[in-house]
């Protein structure tokens, strides 16, 4: 089960659980089935436009979730997914079904529980199909807006509340199954970036030890040395083993890799482009 970071007392909770979501990430093999449920609908108005806000989450079948991961997408992020995939897969999107675009009526309760429904039912049929399911155009329309959203919080200092989208960001690819992505990655980066700013550091060094583990076969990975020496760093500051991380900078260091000109953990986040 999940709790919010802004929810929990400590920080080891989220540790535990977002190092149990990747150990349970790395040893399965074949895709869970994933239930996409509209818990709720809400009319938005804003300046001259209004619009729906349908909120979804992400359920495993058969499994509860104290605080699954969510989404909040309007008509529109539907309809421009669509449109999107039905230009790449045209062959795999000409039986999927999407509700057409109404002149009127689109705010009352018959029509917003309608679409509510097809949503959940679109968004099945898209997860059914293995190249669908695999492709950037499906998998960023879930959790692209949360990284924007946590890498803005980031910058600008708001860390308490990035903490919570990037930890939603988490579950998302966690339930998508995408934890070996270099979006992943980065959300490792984010999480620990904002554990330690906010002096949860057993929390920001977990974070740390889960990216080297991932990274664990790569030598050149442009986060390889920047979580390596926030782990190090880390390490001293908790009382932990840091030999094996030193270990490996040695040898990047003897590989001719110039540590010293590597960015920190922060400014990688905070350069990286989230398009």
């Amino acid at each position: 089960e999940w709790v919010s970071a802004t929810e929990r007392p400590g920080g080891s909770l989220l540790t535990r659980q977002l190092q149990e979501l990747w150990r349970r990430s790395r040893g399965s093999l074949a895709p869970q089935r994933l239930l996409f449920e509209v818990t709720s609908a809400s009319v938005v108005s804003e300046r001259s436009s209004k619009y729906v806000l349908y909120t979804i989450y992400l359920i495993r079948s058969g499994q509860f979730d104290k605080a699954p991961a969510t989404i909040a997408r309007r008509y529109s992020d539907f309809e421009q997914l669509n449109r999107r995939l039905r230009c790449r897969f045209s062959c795999d999107m000409a039986n999927v079904a999407f509700p057409r675009k109404r002149l009127r009526r689109n705010f009352t309760a018959e029509t917003i529980a309608k679409r509510s429904r097809a949503f959940e039912q679109f968004l099945s049929h898209l997860h059914s199909i293995d190249e669908i399911r695999r492709s950037p155009e499906f998998l960023e329309f879930f959790f692209l807006p949360d990284l924007q959203a946590a890498q803005r919080l980031t910058c600008t200092g708001l860390y308490r509340e990035a903490l919570a989208t990037w930890a939603n960001a988490y579950r998302l690819q966690d339930r998508l199954g995408v934890c070996n992505s270099g979006r992943f990655l980065l959300t490792l980066a984010g999480l620990a970036v904002c554990h330690q700013e906010l002096d949860q550091l057993s929390e920001a060094h977990g974070c740390c030890e889960q990216a080297l583990q991932l990274l664990e076969a790569q030598g050149s990975h442009p986060l390889l040395g920047p979580f390596l020496q926030a782990h190090v760093h880390l390490a001293w500051k908790v009382g932990k083993d840091k030999r094996q991380s030193e270990a490996r900078l040695q040898d990047l260091r003897e590989a001719g890799l110039p540590l010293q000109q590597q960015p920190s953990l922060k400014e990688c986040l905070i350069k990286e482009p989230l398009e």
